[in-house]
């Protein structure tokens, strides 16, 4: 058992209610209210804002240059790549990449980004990337997952090419890369006396990451 699988076990409750959300099952079978997923789409570009500066400051805390060039690569995928995507799919619903950019942070998404760049900067980059881990990984996970039911990457469902993006190899990719890295500064630098807070760390992101399903849903601000 890798240490991801070891903190999914540890937050099993918090990550069933992330991974199964009601949003998430939206988004498969495609019957998600529109508004919905516009009022997540703005709020996700904004929170990708912020996670790129946390892969930022993954770079800094880098101790080799392998990590360094890790932190790098992620945080042109988040720029160059997931950013794009939302920039496309919003303009379907007539949004401008001004209009994203321009919108104010919901409560769920400072809560959430702030945690994680505020666990980046007290402690290592093993504290920071276990709260990145539901984000990265997670999105991995339910792509995959979705890509699985029946319709939901088919022309009829208006969510197939955000299903075709975390479901698709590059992405993929990104997240087995990030998992092996986790993996690898938990051999070096986990103890079993720090393993409670970051286990806490973990359940913790996991519960925001469904959080901000629900501010989805709820369209809050």
């Amino acid at each position: 058992m890798d240490i991801f699988e070891r903190l999914k076990d540890e937050a099993s409750d918090e990550w069933a209610a992330y991974v199964g959300h009601p949003f998430v099952e939206g988004l498969g079978s495609g019957e998600l209210d529109e508004a919905a997923f516009k009022h997540y789409l703005v709020q996700d570009y904004l929170f990708l804002i912020q996670f790129a500066r946390a892969y930022a400051l993954a770079a800094y805390k880098a101790t080799t240059l392998d990590e360094l060039r890790a932190a790098a690569r992620g945080v042109s995928a988040i720029v160059e790549t997931e950013m794009n995507l939302h920039v496309r799919m919003s303009a379907r619903w007539g949004l401008t990449r001004d209009d994203l950019a321009s919108a104010v942070e919901a409560r769920a998404t400072v809560a959430y980004t702030r945690f994680v760049l505020d666990t980046g900067q007290r402690g290592d980059l093993l504290d920071l990337y276990t709260a990145l881990a539901p984000c990265m990984i997670g999105y991995a996970e339910i792509g995959a997952n979705l890509s699985d039911v029946p319709g939901a990457l088919g022309s009829a469902n208006p969510y197939r090419e955000w299903v075709a993006e975390y479901s698709g190899h590059a992405f993929q990719q990104a997240a087995l890369e990030a998992r092996s890295s986790l993996d690898r500064l938990a051999r070096e630098r986990l103890t079993e006396a720090r393993w409670p807070a970051l286990a806490e760390t973990f359940r913790q992101a996991t519960r925001l990451e469904a959080e901000f399903w629900d501010m989805g849903i709820t369209l809050s601000q």
